[in-house]
Order: structure tokens, then C-alpha cells, then sequence
């Protein structure tokens, strides 16, 4: 007797408008749905909440521990199910390591097409995300599902961390270093792969670097000169740098010839591989960006790029620069560097050199 045959499902990236970090609502619009949420009262175990657009919340439970709650969800940005699930899993995982703290489970958020994708793809999704939990030291406690126009996978992810070394993004000091702990150019590569125009090589960059947990976050945050932590995502590094300075406010110099770049990605925006996302980004936060003349339209589309499971970005004393670098390289972070610095010339605002 044959087997039964089944017809061929559809790639995963053709059933979602957007992949990724790359799906965020774009940052004026979302400013403009939460203008009215800071005017609620706040209790004051809440050292962390929404004032900032911090990567996660924090309520202090005693003098030792403080409970970091964050949730990250999207649709998928590659079509293979597992690295799916695993992109998605330590994205979300990120914003707990973002805030100095040390994840110590998740709950799974989950809803799918269930009369597109067969149970067997899902599953796969379902065991990325378990993969990556697994690797950080937490379990999967639970979940929720739900049947969905669009394949949407993600976690809630919960923390600890001592209350003094809660890192926000919002603690710069003028005269502080930046340091960025991964290359940019994810939106660039997931455009490209959406049209076909990704060569292996370059796929199998973009799994390494968004299934690469920050793990060096708890041991930045306990370095005395570490000021500020943030990770840089969805909103580009332009839109996280300006949360950092708007945060602080402070201004936050950028010398774009020292920020690396996953290898290729300006020759294929230079070919339109350019997410929709990046535009949106401009046009939400450009007006706040000074950048040099003659800055390119491809650097500007980097510079705006949304980066899903993006690296740290650090804010440091001078003198913690040896050491966060060494931080890093002892993670796997090879392509960490110094990246630009933060003033007091001109609050809230990013220059770009």
C-alpha cells in the first residue's frame, strides 16, 4: 500500500507580511498609541517599566532579587520551521540578558495556521525555540496557542537579577563609550532570502548570529564601569541609540566606519534587499539623526536596518572598554567593537561621523 501524499506546504516567509523583528510597529506610530500609558500609577517595586521603552520590566521581590518579565513574538523570517523557532527563542530571550539579568524560564506563545502548516512543521518550530531554551539553562514551562491567519511564534521570557545591577537603557553618562556586540545587516539578509537572492553562505550567517544568545549580559552588568545596556533590534541601531540618548538624555555619537557589518550586506542593499521596515524607521526617527554629508542611502538603510536577535549595545566608562571587549570575546563575540560615544552636545539627538 503507498503512502499518502500531502500537497507541498508554502515557504513560511510567504505567509507573513513581515519577518522578524522587521513586523515591529514602526516607532512614531507606536509612540503615538502609548502617549497616554505613562500617566499610570506605578508602584515602587517597579523599577522598570514602560518610561523608557526599556527592553524588559522589572519589580524588585526583596533586598537580593528583582523579577525581569519581557515577551517577543513575530512571524518567521526564514522558512525552515526550526531555525524558526530558534531565531524566535533567542530573541526573545535576549531582553532578559539586555536588563543584566539571568533568564530562568519561558512560556511559549504560539498561534499558527493550522489548515496551511501540517503538525509535523509546527512541531519543528515548537523544538527550535525548545533547543535554544534548552541552551540557556531554562525550561519551557508552558504556553499558549492559538489558530492564526500567520504563523506567529515567540516567547514570554522571566528573569532574575540583583536590584543594584539592573541595567537600563536609559543610565549613559556623558563621556561613556559604546560598544555594540554583534555585526548589523539581518534585515538585509532576510529581504534577500525572502527573494531567493540569498546564497547559502550568506543564510547560514544570519542563523549564526540570531541564534547566538547574549550571554555575556549578566557579566557586563557587574562590571562597576558598565552604565547602560540595551540590545539592538527591530528599531535599528539608529532607533536604539536614540532611546539610549533620549533615555539619558544625552546625545550619542556613532563613527559608522568602526560599526561592523555582516559580510555582504552593503552589496546586496546596494541591490535593493532593503526591508520595508528600515524605511518606516526613517521616517519615525530620522528627523533626529544629523548625518555627515554625503552619507550613502545604502549606509543610511543599514543604519536604519531592523535587527532581529540583534547584539548588545553597551554604555561604558573609558577605562571598562578592555574589559567588555574582553567580555564579549570570551562569549564567541568576535565581531564586538567601539563603535562611538555618548556627549552632552546635543541631548536626545544621534550624530553620525
Amino acid at each position: 500500500m503507498n503512502a499518502p501524499t500531502f500537497p507541498a506546504e508554502p515557504r513560511l516567509t510567504s505567509l507573513s507580511h513581515g519577518g522578524g523583528c522587521g513586523c515591529k510597529i514602526a516607532p512614531g506610530v507606536l509612540s503615538d498609541i502609548l502617549k497616554g500609558s505613562n500617566g499610570l500609577p506605578m508602584p515602587p517595586e517597579l523599577l522598570v517599566g514602560i518610561e523608557t521603552a526599556d527592553d524588559a520590566a522589572v519589580y524588585q521581590l526583596n533586598d537580593e532579587q528583582a523579577l525581569i518579565a519581557t515577551t517577543d513574538f513575530f512571524m518567521p523570517i526564514v522558512d525552515d520551521p526550526y531555525d524558526f523557532g530558534r531565531i524566535a527563542a533567542t530573541n526573545a530571550i535576549s531582553d532578559v540578558y539586555a536588563m543584566g539579568g539571568t533568564p530562568i524560564m519561558a512560556l511559549a506563545l504560539v498561534g499558527m495556521p493550522i489548515n496551511v502548516l501540517s503538525t509535523a512543521t509546527i512541531g519543528r518550530i515548537l523544538d527550535g525555540g525548545q533547543a535554544v531554551c534548552k541552551a540557556a539553562g531554562i525550561p519551557i514551562a508552558g504556553g499558549h496557542t492559538i489558530d492564526s491567519v500567520e504563523p506567529i511564534y515567540g516567547l514570554v521570557a522571566l528573569g532574575l537579577v540583583h536590584p543594584k545591577r539592573v541595567k537600563r537603557n536609559a543610565d549613559a553618562k556623558p563621556g561613556d563609550r559604546l560598544i555594540l556586540g554583534k555585526p548589523l545587516g539581518v534585515g538585509v539578509l532576510s529581504a534577500a532570502l525572502k527573494k531567493e537572492k540569498l546564497a547559502a553562505a550568506g543564510y547560514a550567517q544570519m542563523i549564526a548570529t540570531t541564534t547566538q544568545l547574549n550571554t555575556p549580559g549578566p557579566e557586563l552588568a557587574a562590571l562597576a564601569g558598565v552604565h547602560a545596556l540595551t540590545d539592538v533590534t527591530g528599531f535599528g541601531l539608529a532607533g536604539h541609540a536614540l532611546e539610549l540618548a533620549r533615555g539619558a538624555a544625552c546625545s550619542v555619537e556613532i563613527d559608522w566606519s568602526r560599526v561592523p557589518l555582516l559580510t555582504g550586506v552593503r552589496e546586496l542593499a546596494a541591490q535593493g534587499h532593503v526591508t520595508g521596515a528600515s524605511g518606516r524607521n526613517w521616517a519615525g526617527y530620522g528627523a533626529s539623526v544629523t548625518l555627515p554629508a554625503g552619507f550613502a542611502a545604502v549606509d543610511q538603510a543599514l543604519l536604519s536596518d531592523p535587527q532581529t536577535s540583534g547584539g548588545l549595545l553597551v554604555s561604558c566608562t573609558p577605562e571598562s572598554v578592555p574589559a567588555v571587549l574582553e567580555i564579549f570575546r570570551r562569549y564567541g563575540f568576535d565581531a564586538a567593537a567601539e563603535i562611538g560615544a555618548v556627549t552632552d552636545a546635543a541631548p536626545g539627538r544621534l550624530l553620525v561621523r
